[in-house]
Order: structure tokens, then C-alpha cells, then sequence
């Protein structure tokens, strides 16, 4: 949109009330303006188009329905859950597509609407073609038909008058001005019926295009049963929105170079919709951990301190210590989470041990470091001369050293670790072990 010079839309499709999610629409909200995507209309700024909340337009919905009945493209139906779930175990039973059976369409029109002024609870569905074709031509995928026989006549306005999708969306996309509907690949067999209200109201249709749902790696779909599938969730486990633009772009298309690495703008310089990918992407969090990894390479160290400290309070605000202490551990993360999990001891003194300290390796160690000057070369010459004289190791001493200080047996550079620490604060955490 942005490339076109178009507008970003944001509206909320919030008429299936039983599968409403209390809160989703601040999250989407907040999620977009994590992300830097900022849109030009919407529920929290307004716009020309306002309401952009299907729940507040429902008089519109009803209005365009009746207009459909009024011209035969639509009608009142009024038959029970319990027809339609016996019709479709019948249908089941003799191998036939579930379709309603057209029963309520053979009611003359008063006739229903006498009904319906009574009182009688109805919905109302359209009167889709019983012959012919409909076709459409997807920005990716090419031309796509439908034999009309096999669409069914589908319930675009509910018993509690609530649209269904198909009737919001024609409307809204219509009186929004929307030029290109991009959506995900299962709404395929729905485009037909769109178009269809398209036609039976006379208007221009917008174009269309379908692009492939995201996979696990097992190939299933991705859903909040495998992963996490909010941004707010990898926003949490300290993921760059730079990096997850970039990896979600990186997905179904592919930068003319061949590159991994790219931001919006320069995508936006040479996106073409028709290099989408038709096969299923697979949504690798491991390959997101990397791009991660990278966009922090790739930051500032003051940037990355601001960054960090946003996202975790927990860590002190020393600008002159983390500026020491980030070359140590900078190349190993790929989180910001991760800096915590690398640094925490600089702060603090360990609380858990991976496993008990060896006393003798540790207190040889400390022993070694007694008279050192505290710089790296004098500290592991001091250390290896130790061990040789006790007949160790130096890896061992090492080991048990790191062990004492940070509470791990992996972690940044250890001698430069030492050189942060400063000698009284290293020997009170071994004279503790030791």
C-alpha cells in the first residue's frame, strides 16, 4: 500500500461475537505501533470512513441485505439448527457436499415477510446461481473458477443481525474505496461468493490476491497451540521489530539479491505482489533468533543500552559498565533476553550454581589471583603457573574459577569478566565459595 502511495486501513472485523477476544483490538493496535507500521485510518484516530468497527455499522449491513432480497438475490430463511443438522447428516451419509438445500427459497417473498414481521426468528442467505461460473483473476495465482452449483447459498446476515463476513467485508472493502483485498489462502472458496455480491450490487471489484498460511516446521498451520503467535509474545522474548519485519517479509518473498537482510523501505523499493510465493512458508523461529542476533550486531552500543534497558527494568542504568561489559556478550545474543541470562553476574553475585564448586580448584585459583596485577595476560599466566605447580589443569582452575564468579560453566570472555568485576568484588565471591 505504502509503495502505491495507498492508505493503510485498519479496521475491526468484530461481528462473530462468540469467538470475541476481550482486549485483541488494543493489542493489534499496540502490536502495529511496536512494529512501525503506522496506519492513516482506524477505531483510535478516525477517518473519512468512520466507524471502523463492523459492530458499529450494523444498520448499514441490514440495509444492503434487504436490498439483496429486494431484488432476488437474496432471501429469508427461517429454517431451525436441528433441520439444517439432520440435512447435513443426510448429506453426509450420501457422500454429498454440505450445501443448504434451497428450502426457504421457494417461499413467495410476502409470504416471508409476513413471517419475519411476526417475529419469527431468521437469517438471511443469498441466492446464488444454480448454473454457470464464477471467476476471478488472483494478483498470484492466476485465474480461479467456481461452478455456481457447487457455491452455497450462504447466510449473510444472522439471527442477531449481525453480518457474516462475506456481507461485512463486500460492503466495507465498497464504501471504504478499498482497491486490493490481500488476504490468506483458505478464504479461496469464499472469493466466489464475494464476488457474487459484488455482481448482484452492481459494483466494482476490487482485486484480489491470496497468499499462502504460515507453516510449522512439521508442515501444520501455525496456531497458539504450537507457538506463540501474537507479536506481543516475541516482543516479550526480546525480538527486534526490525528483525521480525524483516523475517515475516523474508517468508513468502524473496529480495531480488538473494539477501536475508533488508528493512521495509528497501523491500518496498522493489516488491512486485506477483513474486509472492504460492508454496506454504515454514515460520522457523530459529531463523528468526538468527535475524535477531544479527539486527543487534548491527545496533549501536548506545543504542543497544537504551533498547535493553526499555526492555527489562531489572538492569542497572550504568551506561559506563554496560558499555564495558557489551563487547563481552554482544556477539552471543540473539534476544535482548538474553543479555540478562550473559550478564546478570556483573551485577550480582550468583544465587544458583549449575553445580557445586570445587573448594580446592576454586581456592587454588584464588590463591593465584591473590598478588596479580588485575589485567588479562598477568591474571592467566598467575592462573596456569598454579596449576601446573599443583599438577592440574589450567582448563580445570579455569573452570571452577567461572564456576565461583558467575554460577556457570559457560558464559563471556572470563578474564575479561574478571577485569569489570574488579578484584574486590571477584575475591569476595570466591573467598565465599572458598
Amino acid at each position: 500500500a505504502k509503495k502505491a502511495g495507498g492508505q493503510f486501513i485498519i479496521r475491526i472485523e468484530d461481528t462473530d461475537r462468540t469467538r470475541l477476544v476481550e482486549g485483541s483490538e488494543k493489542r493489534i493496535l499496540a502490536s502495529l505501533d511496536w512494529l512501525g507500521i503506522p496506519h492513516n485510518e482506524g477505531p483510535d484516530i478516525g477517518g473519512p470512513y468512520a466507524p471502523y468497527r463492523q459492530s458499529d455499522r450494523l444498520k448499514n449491513y441490514k440495509k444492503y441485505a434487504e436490498e439483496l432480497i429486494s431484488k432476488n438475490y437474496a432471501y429469508y430463511c427461517f429454517c431451525t439448527s436441528e433441520r439444517l443438522e439432520e440435512m447435513r447428516k443426510s448429506q453426509e451419509a450420501a457422500h454429498k457436499p454440505p450445501m443448504y438445500d434451497g428450502l426457504c427459497k421457494k417461499i413467495d417473498l410476502q409470504g416471508a415477510k409476513d413471517r419475519v414481521a411476526k417475529g419469527e426468528k431468521h437469517v438471511i442467505r443469498m441466492n446464488v446461481p444454480d448454473t454457470g461460473v464464477t471467476k476471478f483473476t488472483d494478483l498470484i495465482r492466476g485465474e480461479v473458477s467456481f461452478e455456481n452449483a457447487l457455491i452455497d447459498d450462504q447466510v449473510i446476515l444472522k439471527s442477531d443481525g449481525y453480518p457474516t463476513y462475506h456481507l461485512g467485508v463486500v460492503i466495507d472493502d465498497h464504501e471504504m474505496k478499498i482497491s486490493h483485498i490481500i488476504r490468506g489462502e483458505e478464504w479461496i472458496s469464499s472469493t466466489p461468493k464475494h464476488i457474487l455480491l459484488y455482481t448482484f450490487f452492481g459494483w466494482e471489484i476490487p482485486k484480489i490476491a491470496h497468499v499462502s498460511v504460515l507453516r510449522n516446521p512439521d508442515r501444520s498451520k501455525l496456531s497458539k497451540r504450537k507457538n506463540p503467535v501474537w507479536v506481543s509474545d516475541y516482543k516479550a522474548k526480546g525480538y527486534l521489530p526490525e528483525a521480525i519485519l524483516n523475517y515475516l517479509a523474508s517468508l513468502a518473498w524473496s529480495y531480488p539479491d538473494g539477501r536475508d537482510i533488508f528493512s521495509v523501505d528497501e523491500m518496498m523499493q522493489v516488491f512486485d505482489i506477483s513474486q509472492l510465493k504460492t508454496s506454504a512458508p515454514i515460520f522457523d523461529v530459529e531463523k528468526l533468533r538468527w535475524m535477531n542476533g544479527e539486527y543487534i550486531r548491527k545496533m549501536s552500543d548506545a543504542a543497544l543500552i537504551e533498547k535493553l534497558y526499555a526492555f527489562d527494568e531489572a538492569i542497572p542504568k550504568d551506561d559506563t559498565k554496560m558499555m564495558s561489559i557489551l563487547p563481552l556478550v554482544k556477539e552471543r545474543m540473539k534476544t535482548l533476553a538474553e543479555f540478562w541470562s550473559l550478564a546478570s553476574f556483573f551485577f550480582e553475585p550468583p544465587k544458583v550454581f549449575e553445580r557445586p564448586v570445587n573448594i580446592r580448584l576454586s581456592a587454588i585459583a584464588k590463591s593465584a589471583l591473590l598478588d596479580c596485577e588485575w589485567t588479562h595476560d598477568v591474571m592467566e599466566q598467575g592462573v596456569r603457573n598454579a596449576s601446573e605447580k599443583a599438577g592440574l589443569k589450567a582448563r580445570d582452575v579455569f573452570m571452577e574459577l567461572r564456576l565461583a564468579v558467575t554460577g556457570k560453566t559457560v558464559g563471556p570472555p572470563l578474564l575479561e569478566s574478571l577485569e569489570i568485576l574488579g578484584k574486590e568484588e571477584a575475591f569476595s565471591r570466591l573467598s565465599f565459595r572458598a
